[in-house]
């Protein structure tokens, strides 16, 4: 019988990975909104994007620290990296499916 954390499917293996894909979508999303209005501000993010306007700081945060966006006095700008990230994700997305087919198979 499995009792415990194990029955919250947030806390099971599965359960995490969505999260983090979920998180991943947002970041994208975001990256993407900055791309496409910069320099764009918190606030005109959050009412782009329909989301928090703590879930779209906090996107701006991480994405920050890894370089694909740069804080300015006018908003939030794109840099080179996330022309990268954006013009490389199907590729790195097929790359993912690829991996989780090959769990399903075995």
């Amino acid at each position: 019988m499995v009792d415990g954390p194990a029955l919250n499917p947030e806390n099971d293996l599965l359960g995490k990975m969505r999260g983090e894909i979920e998180l991943l979508a947002r970041h994208v999303a975001v990256a993407r909104a900055v791309q496409g209005h910069q320099p764009i501000g918190i606030l005109k993010l959050s009412e782009l994007l329909e989301e928090p306007v703590h879930r779209v700081r906090y996107s701006l945060h991480v994405l920050e620290a890894q370089g694909y966006i740069a804080a300015s006095p006018a908003g939030a700008c794109a840099t080179p990296r996330t022309a990268q990230l954006l013009e490389n994700l199907d590729a790195e997305i097929e790359r993912l499916i690829a991996l989780l087919q090959a769990i399903r198979g075995r």
